[in-house]
């Protein structure tokens, strides 16, 4: 267990120093919000073969130096609720904590941001998005915002820079209003602001040129969820069951939760099984199909990681990073890449939530937890532990 961090850190936990406080809402989302079902259709779930028991057995992580982990120790330090690994599409290690159940969705929190990436990326590789056009031109209410006044491509790599109704733009205090916005619960007492995301949308001004700085902000996501809903005439939730869950064999129906517009939250109110997820991952990692279902291009499926655009940071900082840590990373269609030897990328949320999908190691793994958010409270190197993972399955055949 991690612990509970002091009350000085309210203001990086948002409230959340408990991590039992954060499983509660990780695990029971359409207990706290109207929800929406992504749903998995009528076919029959794709199996997921169990691989040889025992294939992470002995295996320790790199800590401080003299030190090193088991993998118990691993999951206890971040909080793990769940993991899965696939190797070569065979489940390696399956894992449940904390009295989560397999068959309970979890929310992806900004793991869900990557997904719609996806969607937008085929829908671009079809022909029925313009990644060049205006926002505000599929979506006139938008017109004279940060984002209507941005490029769809902008809305796909962060690349715009705004304030939300003439505040100076501080990313944590944002994230809270955004919070407020969606649950009328977390709304302080007095509160006037934007009820809908839609209404929070309509508050942001551009404070420099779009394309050209790597800012991470929710409203970037929700702008291009809008997008698409006006693209397709469809729900988001609908959208992606249409497109993808329905087509990989998925055992449970997924979830958004929704605002009180009946929008869903397409920036992190998304929740899925870690099986399902897995299954997700799978296909991707097999580029863009499962067996003799081609569910995504593979044009789309296998640029992820070669398709940053010029014009956009090649190597961007994590948000949760701190601002001297150096810029590492790479971002892509609202997926992030390590620029590892492995091919490797992620799709990620503020409280542990990980798919990493590593092709060069035939890997896919889910993770799903309920870590603090506080400088009080190291953060596990879980994906270097997913390498290291890879690669010993690799080495031993």
């Amino acid at each position: 267990m991690t612990g509970t961090p002091p009350l000085a850190d309210l203001a990086w936990a948002r409230g959340y120093t408990d991590p039992a406080r954060v499983r509660w809402h990780t695990t029971s989302g359409r207990e706290l919000l109207p929800s929406r079902s992504v749903r998995r259709g009528s076919g029959t779930p794709t199996p997921l073969p169990a691989g040889p028991p025992g294939a992470l057995d002995g295996l320790r992580f790199d800590g401080p130096p003299g030190q090193s982990r088991t993998l118990a120790e691993l999951l206890a330090a971040s909080e793990t609720d769940a993991l899965l690994v696939l190797h070569r599409g065979h489940v390696v290690h399956e894992q449940y904590l904390h009295g989560y159940e397999p068959h309970v969705p979890h929310f992806n929190a900004s793991a869900a941001k990557s997904y719609l990436g996806l969607v937008a990326a085929v829908l671009a590789h079809e022909g029925l998005l313009d990644r060049d056009a205006l926002v505000a031109g599929y979506v006139p209410e938008l017109a004279g915002t940060a984002f209507g006044e941005a490029r769809v491509d902008d809305l796909l790599h962060m690349g715009t820079r705004m304030s939300y109704a003439g505040r100076p733009y501080d990313k944590a205090l944002e994230a809270q209003r955004y919070f407020a916005v969606l649950a009328p619960r977390l709304r302080p007492w007095g509160y006037t602001g934007p009820a809908t995301i839609r209404e929070h949308l309509a508050t942001a001004r551009a404070t420099g040129e779009p394309g050209v700085e790597f800012r991470y902000e929710n409203g970037n996501v929700e702008a291009l969820a809008e997008v698409l809903r006006r693209v397709t005439g469809t729900t988001t939730s609908a959208l992606l069951s249409e497109m993808i869950w329905s087509r990989i064999g998925a055992e449970e129906d997924a979830y958004y939760v929704l605002d009180g517009d009946g929008t869903e939250a397409a920036c992190g109110g998304f929740s899925a099984t870690a099986r399902d997820l897995a299954r997700f991952g799978e296909m991707v990692r097999l580029g863009g199909a499962l067996g003799d279902r081609r569910i995504v291009p593979e044009a789309v499926a296998s640029t992820i990681v070669s398709g940053v655009p010029d014009g956009y940071p090649r190597r961007v900082r994590f948000p949760a990073a701190p601002p001297e840590a150096p810029a590492t990373l790479s971002y892509h269609d609202l997926w992030w890449i390590p620029n590892d030897p492995y091919g490797s990328f992620m799709a990620s949320g503020i409280h542990g939530q990980r798919l990493l999908i590593c092709p060069a190691l035939d890997l896919v793994v889910v993770h799903y937890a309920s870590q603090i958010v506080s400088p009080s409270v190291p953060q596990a190197p879980l994906v270097e532990a997913f390498l290291t993972i890879g690669t010993h399955l690799r080495d031993r055949g």
